[in-house]
Parts: structure tokens; C-alpha cells; sequence
């Protein structure tokens, strides 16, 4: 066996080093980068704004250029954290307190080369677990009928939607009103129109470009449209500043593992996000210090821990996507519908049908990762620069292009009023502090969870004891019980200690 994958990585290496591939892998490597490094722009908003150009692309090409974006956009946040104390992105927001003290003690450079090592380690392992454990994944879940496939991805929309940030309640309603968005357009069993309103434009469904530039496009943008203040910066580092010497290297050395494990044990969970990761291996690493106080003042280990965690859950949060076709996070979720508009079904199938994607895919993300390590090094001044672009020049180019790119899917100005329809949706939500990821995992994976469930009655004669038949899907419905009696004992406390709260205050 261990022959056998070493071969198919082989293979994969020789796809990926295609001229044709190999460029668009540049390509989405250079804008994650690019992207990671400006405020106010996320890989998700990128991803959504290339999502139109997979369209007229091979799936291989196009699938490599959405990766790179997305752990191309990991990197670049390191820039702005510790060298501006600017978390850029959410994960980074743990890199600002103990990298922005160690630029400010002249050891950015270091702090930065620390940050991209632990990066490209921990990526490296990432990949080495997806190398060996995805096809052990694919084969048991050709164990899988409808009826474990529906309960399979119930669980991810629940996780998904219970451990996003904010209240669960909040989370479970956003889920539904993407699983909602989903239903729209033509019954695949019954030929019937559902929710289309009379626009024959609709027939086809919610246009899945359409809504995530809308929600994490357009939306973001207005409510950030009022911002007028600019990133300044005097951060200069030469090439000779980002040496770090042995023994700065040994200090890192045993937290990059950590969080590289840390990352590893959260991959494979719907719903943590790389910033849940990154918190809890800087309270892991402060756990184990010798001496915790130097933590916040400008300790190795709260960069390295935090920075191996983010990129080893990264590369792990593949595995679940392609081999059961369930997204971790929206990144996942846009790279999963990428794959679907290609005519590719994401599931234990994929290794074998699509080879030259999935290996051609683990492939790139090494290729990617060192063309990365050589990038950051000397541009990094370029980035620091490109920090200070006016928001008022960076707001509406985004919006010229979330148009253009909307707009070139069908050629048709339906799309960009649903893309306007769902950003002010979107800026409503965010303001009444709704997560707007879970809208997207429900659009995603909604209409699958239906077609499933279903089957799976089909082919019972409509007896729902099929969904607690097999092993298999008794573990699965055991672990939604749990998961929602979890949510609701957490709610149980929440509510119990806010009375308390209050009756101490009347008295």
C-alpha cells in the first residue's frame, strides 16, 4: 500500500506540474497571498469573486487555483499581525499578542521567518495525514447507503451551525435559511417549480456565485463602506532580519508540534474554524510554559504554536471535503461547489473516478507551500506597502469586479440583482450579529441532505427506522442526540446564569 501511494503521488506531482496547471496554481497562490496581507479582503471574498473563471476551466486547474488561494491567504495574514499588530483575519488575531511585541523589540523578521517555518511544517504534516488516511476514509464510506450519507451531513450542518460564533440559535437559523435558499428552483423528483416567484431566472436555483458574493462580498463591504481611517506603517526589514539563530529555532521547535497536532485533532471537525484552533493551542502553549508571564510581551512559542495550528488544520479540513463531500467551513463549502459546477460529485468515489484531481490536488499544496516560502521572504516590504491602500480605492474596485464576475457567469443582470439582494441581506444579518458562514453550508449541503433522506425512505417504503439500522448510522444519530443535547444544556446554564445575575442585581 505504502508503494502503491508513493506511485500515485508521483502521479500527482506530474499533474500538477503541468504548464497549464502549474499556472493557475501560481496564479491563485500569488492573489491568497495578495489578499491574506490587505484588510477588509478575505480569501473567501477572493474565491468568490474567481469562482466565475473555473467556469471555462479544466476541473484540475480550477480546483488548484481555489486552494491556493485559500492557504495562499493563510500565510499573508502572518505579514500584517506581527509586524502592524493588525490581525488582518481572524486566526491572526492570537499572532498580534506576542508578534507585534517582538517587532517592536526588533525581532519582527525573526518572528515572521518562525511564523512561515511553523507554516510550512505543519502544512507538510497536514498533507502527509491527507495522503494516508483519505483513501482509508474513501473506503469506509463506500460502506455508506442514502440513509448514512443524510445523517453524515445532518451532523456537519449541525456542528456547522452550533459551534459558529455567537448563539447557536442564531447559528441553527442561519443554517436554515441557506438550506431555504437551496430549496429554490426545479424538484429534480417531481419536475415542479419551488419558490421560483414567477422568475423563470430561478429555475436553475439560487446561482451559488450569486449568493457568497453577496454575503461575503458585498455585505462586508457595507459595513465596512464608513471606514475612513488608513493602515500606516514604518516596519522596514531587511533579508538578514529574518535569520533566526539555533537556539530561537529550538524554542520553537516542540510548540510548532503542538500546534501542528493541535490542528491536526480539529481538521476533521465541522465547524472549528482555524481561529478556534489558534486559540486553543496559545492556551495550550501557555499552559505548558515554563513561565507564562512572558506570554503577551514576546514569546516564540505564542506565534509558533498558533501559526503551525491554523496551517496543519487547513490542509486536514480537505479530507472530509473530498472524500465525503462535507465542508468544514465556507472556504470548504465554496471549493465543494466549485467541484459540483465542474460535474464532479465530492465522496469516497472521487480517488478513483478523479485521480488526477485528488492526487494532482495533494500535489500542489506542497508546490504551493515552498513557492510561498520563497515569495514571503522578499516581498514582504511590498506587502507592508501595499497595507496602506485607501479602503475608498479598495471598496469599489471590489465591487467592479464582484459585478464582472457575477455578470460573466450567465451573461445575464438577474445575477448581479441577486448578488445586491443577498449583500444587503447579508449587511442586515451581520449587523443583527447572524453568522453568515452557515448560510452557505446550508445552501451547500441542503439539497443534498434532501435528496438523501429522500432515497433512503424510498427505498425503505418510508420506514424511518432505517435511519437507525446500520451501526454505522446509530453512531452518527447517537452523536447528533448528543450534539444537540450539548447546545441545549449550554443554553439551559446561559439562561440560569443571566437570572441569577439579575435577581443579585434587584437585590
Amino acid at each position: 500500500m505504502f508503494h502503491e501511494t508513493l506511485l500515485d503521488l508521483w502521479y500527482g506531482f506530474g499533474v500538477a506540474l503541468e504548464p497549464h496547471n502549474l499556472m493557475w496554481l501560481i496564479f491563485g497562490v500569488l492573489v491568497g497571498n495578495l489578499v491574506g496581507v490587505l484588510p477588509g479582503m478575505g480569501a473567501l471574498s477572493a474565491m468568490s469573486i474567481l469562482l466565475p473563471v473555473t467556469y471555462a476551466l479544466h476541473p484540475v486547474p480550477a480546483i488548484l487555483m481555489l486552494a491556493g488561494v485559500f492557504y495562499g491567504a493563510l500565510y499573508g495574514g502572518a505579514i500584517g499581525a506581527i509586524l502592524l499588530n493588525l490581525p488582518v483575519h481572524p486566526p491572526h488575531a492570537v499572532t498580534c499578542l506576542d508578534g507585534y511585541p517582538l517587532a517592536m523589540q526588533g525581532k519582527g523578521g525573526m518572528a515572521l521567518c518562525i511564523a512561515m517555518i511553523a507554516s510550512f511544517l505543519a502544512a507538510s504534516f497536514g498533507i502527509i495525514v491527507m495522503i494516508f488516511f483519505s483513501p482509508i476514509l474513501s473506503n469506509l464510506a463506500l460502506k455508506f447507503g442514502p440513509a448514512e450519507i443524510f445523517l453524515v451531513m445532518l451532523l456537519g450542518l449541525l456542528a456547522g451551525a452550533t459551534m459558529s460564533h455567537g448563539s447557536a440559535l442564531k447559528g441553527v437559523t442561519a443554517t436554515l435559511l441557506g438550506m431555504l435558499c437551496g430549496l429554490v428552483g426545479t424538484d429534480i423528483n417531481t419536475g415542479l417549480q419551488r419558490f421560483t416567484f414567477g422568475f423563470p431566472q430561478l429555475w436553475d436555483g439560487v446561482n451559488l456565485v450569486a449568493i457568497s458574493l453577496g454575503l461575503f462580498g458585498v455585505a462586508d463591504f457595507l459595513n465596512r463602506v464608513n471606514r475612513k481611517s488608513t493602515v500606516s506603517s514604518t516596519a522596514r526589514l531587511r533579508f538578514s532580519d529574518m535569520r533566526p539563530s539555533m537556539a530561537e529555532l529550538k524554542q520553537s521547535l516542540l510548540p510548532m508540534l503542538r500546534g501542528t497536532l493541535v490542528g491536526t485533532l480539529f481538521g476533521a471537525m465541522p465547524g472549528t474554524s482555524p481561529t478556534v484552533t489558534t486559540f486553543v493551542s496559545y492556551a495550550l502553549e501557555r499552559r505548558v510554559a515554563k513561565a507564562p508571564e512572558r506570554f503577551g510581551r514576546g514569546a516564540l512559542e505564542g506565534v509558533a504554536g498558533p501559526e503551525a495550528a491554523a496551517h496543519s488544520k487547513t490542509q486536514i479540513d480537505f479530507i472530509p471535503t473530498m472524500c465525503l463531500g462535507i465542508p468544514g467551513d465556507p472556504l470548504m463549502a465554496l471549493i465543494l461547489g466549485a467541484l459540483m459546477i465542474q460535474g464532479i460529485a465530492p465522496g469516497p468515489l472521487l480517488i478513483t473516478e478523479h485521480p488526477d484531481l485528488f492526487w494532482g490536488l495533494i500535489a500542489s499544496f506542497w508546490l504551493g507551500n515552498v513557492l510561498l516560502m520563497v515569495l514571503n521572504l522578499p516581498l514582504v516590504q511590498l506587502w507592508v506597502k501595499l497595507l496602506q491602500i485607501p479602503y475608498r480605492y479598495l471598496f469599489p474596485s471590489a465591487l467592479f469586479f464582484i459585478a464582472l464576475g457575477v455578470f460573466s457567469t450567465h451573461n445575464s443582470l438577474f445575477d448581479i440583482g441577486e448578488v445586491l439582494v443577498f449583500g444587503v441581506f447579508g449587511a442586515i444579518l451581520m449587523s443583527l450579529n447572524f453568522p453568515l458562514a452557515p448560510i452557505l453550508l446550508g445552501f451547500v449541503l441542503g439539497p443534498l441532505v434532501e435528496e438523501n433522506f429522500r432515497e433512503a425512505l424510498r427505498l425503505s417504503n418510508g420506514d424511518l427506522s432505517t435511519f437507525v439500522q446500520s451501526p454505522i448510522a446509530i453512531g452518527l444519530a447517537s452523536a447528533i442526540v448528543l450534539l444537540i443535547a450539548v447546545q441545549i444544556w449550554a443554553g439551559v446554564r446561559h439562561w440560569l446564569r443571566w437570572s441569577s445575575l439579575r435577581e443579585d442585581r434587584a437585590a
